[in-house]
């Protein structure tokens, strides 16, 4: 196991502790946070919200981008958007990050676990057809769920570090069902699906720039969509409902208080400027950890078929969680940065009684995967 340890330190032309994930400031950062410092505008109102907007959606190919405070508030918004509300449910995948679900629960919503595919991490197709055909009926041109008597409103994958889930074989199922596609595309910023960007294959996407991600405001998110009227009502919740006025403060109904401050949208501004840099990189950075670990008849996890992944979190699959403990044992006490894939929602106290499908991929995901330093090296 040194000799992964040496490979990485070399990788990184360091002796000394490499993180997971850290952010690069390389542009125009500081130029445009001193723009923005002398404006005076370093709230929610300013030019960089507007620009970052803007190019945001010319990025990834949407017809609209509304900046959000993070990213857990884009996706909170993105569940409203879909018209979920208390008491609904909303089938998600149990290998995630918490947001995911703590973004369903403060609707008061309740997640529904169906498993992983094997070589794409993200919510499998096949397991939500599945459940959708042994436990859902379509009643009132609503999905209902047979167990609870529910309503399934929504459903949302996530693009697990980077690499694209089967997104369009989940639309097409979502469409049938008559249930509204959100995709949790947090970490994919810079990933295509069959060359169509994550995040804008359903009604609404989240995206997040938390001080780890690919590109960082320290933290951030945006909402992505097509839909314009959908577009106007996020821009209008988010920033606490307020009916524009000269002077008066009207509310007309319950907001947010989400919108992205002008002064991390500057930083933003000059992140997405680095956006194709930084993806190079880390594409170079897969091949070289690809080559090695292949080489010592280890697990590199690549990009799925009909995928460009952005490679967010590089990351390998190891033969058991024995394996798997010791490799982060001996990689934590040795200065390089590791860590376990999340522990599955299904089994955290507030999801544990959450209706589920059969999850073996989600368990053997999770005592096996491991991120490895993933930083942009240049």
């Amino acid at each position: 196991m040194q000799k992964i340890i040496d490979f990485i330190k070399e990788t990184f032309n360091t002796n000394e502790f490499i993180p997971l994930h850290e952010p690069r400031f390389i542009g125009n950062e500081k130029k445009y946070l001193n723009d923005c410092i002398d404006s005076t505008f370093v709230s929610s109102v300013g030019k960089y919200v507007d620009t970052f907007e803007n190019e945001f959606a010319k990025t990834v190919g949407s017809k609209f981008a509304i900046a959000t405070v993070n990213g857990t508030a884009a996706l909170h918004i993105s569940l409203l958007l879909a018209d979920v509300k208390k008491d609904d449910e909303v089938i998600t995948q149990p290998l995630t990050f918490i947001a995911t679900c703590n973004a369903i629960s403060y609707i008061g919503a309740k997640p529904i676990f169906v498993d992983v595919d094997l070589d794409t991490m993200g919510l499998s197709p096949e397991s939500l057809k599945n459940f959708l055909e042994i436990n859902c009926e379509i009643k009132e041109n609503k999905c209902v769920n047979k167990t609870t008597g529910k309503t399934i409103k929504a459903c949302v994958p996530m693009h697990t570090f980077g690499h694209p889930c089967k997104i369009d074989e989940i639309k097409e199922i979502c469409d049938i069902w008559n249930i509204t596609l959100v995709e949790d595309a947090a970490e994919s910023l810079g990933s295509y699906y069959k060359d169509k960007h994550t995040g804008t294959f359903g009604k609404v996407g989240a995206f997040s720039f938390n001080g780890n991600k690919i590109i960082t405001s320290g933290g951030g998110g945006v909402i992505v969509t097509d839909d314009e009227i959908l577009a106007r009502r996020a821009k209008h919740i988010t920033t606490t409902a307020k009916i524009p006025h000269l002077y008066e403060y009207v509310h007309d109904e319950i907001g947010y208080n989400y919108r992205l401050p002008n002064i991390n949208a500057a930083l933003l501004v000059a992140q997405l400027e680095q956006l194709e840099k930084f993806l190079a990189s880390k594409r170079e950075l897969a091949v070289k950890y690809k080559e090695f670990f292949t080489t010592n008849n280890m697990n590199f996890i690549i990009e799925p078929k009909d995928s460009k992944s952005n490679y967010w979190l590089q990351a390998v699959l190891l033969d058991d969680i024995n394996q798997r403990n010791d490799f982060l044992d001996f990689t934590n006490k040795n200065g390089v940065m590791t860590r376990p894939i999340w522990r599955l929602m299904n089994e955290l106290e507030m999801f544990k009684d959450c209706q589920k499908t059969d999850l073996k991929n989600s368990k053997y995901l999770e005592e096996r995967v491991v991120n490895i330093p993933s930083s942009v090296i240049l």
